[in-house]
């Protein structure tokens, strides 16, 4: 117990006090650092240029799931009274929004999801929603910055901010491109595996129906009809549980689409974002390792929500924190 109460100790001198969280993102490891990649499609309309896509030289976690409705409603609770950022689009109360609803003035406002929402993915989301989501949890969640960390914003909202790019020693962060397009269709087990072209681990279309069962190989989108219709069109998280990637996500076709860094393409004004995954809305050719889609970051939609993607310590860097409280420790004995 004293040998608890001592690292206890050191750990918050070191500024790395544990804080209770608010949330909990369920991740899965994506190994195999250093695989080869593969020649994906070019932005929307073919503007953009096509890139290889997927290597990765680093072990990371993933969202397990897209970030959902309850998860974004306790990130407004926690910095959108006011709402300086425009964190909160009055669409996601609208006939394809994810439900949650805000109460009160500005400067007073609350928020709350119904609990058959609240596993929903969120939409209506910015880019740099996204990207203020990522930098609150980054920051311990609570009354933590959406400003900086991950990504310095310094409040830019804008159509461009194509110089906004992770910064170096982030923690969690909007997933990278190539983070996101490994653990959708990355086959896994070795660094030169190949790529499945959905992420339901197959080469062939999925089904579309949401049966009592997941036969396998279903996702929600479009065709003929909805997965799922009027009031929700989105189903919860992992719905389709026998339909998981390779590493163990979920929904990484259908569902919403989900930001990424990738600059897709840019102009003399504006830097389009990464969009990878289709929607619910759409049909399956979005769902294909092979479409490779942008958005304005600014924009909101009823078919763009998000994951994220946590950096992974290194062992090297594991292991000279324990050096450091075991020095710190040893320095409290002799002064002692």
């Amino acid at each position: 117990m004293k040998k608890l109460f001592a690292v206890t100790a050191a750990l918050a001198l070191l500024g790395l006090t544990i804080a209770a969280q608010a949330i909990t993102i369920d991740t899965v490891a994506v190994g195999n650092a250093g695989n080869t990649g593969e020649l994906s499609g070019s932005g929307a309309g073919g503007y953009g240029p096509d890139r290889i896509c997927g290597a990765v030289g680093y072990n990371y976690n993933i969202g397990k799931y897209e970030v959902t409705a309850g998860q974004y409603t306790a990130f407004l609770n926690a910095v959108g009274a006011t709402d300086t950022y425009g964190l909160y689009s009055t669409s996601m109360t609208s006939t394809y929004g994810c439900n949650i609803q805000r109460t009160g003035g500005s400067g007073s406002y609350s928020y709350t999801v119904a609990s058959d929402w609240a596993n929903r993915p969120v939409n209506y989301v910015s880019y740099w929603d996204s990207c203020r989501f990522a930098n609150w949890l980054g920051n311990g969640q609570g009354t933590g910055s959406t400003e900086t960390g991950a990504y310095t914003l310094n409040g830019y909202t804008g159509y461009d901010g194509r110089t906004i790019q992770r910064n170096a020693g982030a923690t969690w962060a909007v997933t990278s491109e190539d983070e996101w397009y490994k653990a959708a269709y990355y086959k896994g087990g070795g660094t030169n595996a190949g790529y499945w072209d959905y992420p339901t681990k197959s080469n062939s279309a999925p089904a579309n129906q949401v049966l009592s069962t997941d036969p396998g190989n279903s996702a929600n989108y479009y065709i003929n009809n909805y997965s799922i219709g009027s009031p929700y069109y989105r189903t919860n998280v992992g719905e389709f549980e026998n339909s998981a990637s390779a590493y163990g996500t979920f929904d990484q076709g259908g569902n919403v689409w989900e930001w990424n860094e990738a600059i897709v393409y840019q102009d003399a004004n504006y830097a389009y974002r990464g969009l990878r995954g289709g929607s619910f809305g759409i049909d399956n050719g979005a769902l294909q390792a092979s479409d490779r889609n942008d958005g304005y970051p600014s924009g909101e939609g009823y078919g763009g929500g998000f994951r994220v993607s946590q950096v992974v310590p290194e062992p090297s860097s594991i292991i000279t924190l324990l050096g450091g409280l075991a020095g710190l420790l040893g320095m409290r004995r002799r002064r002692a």
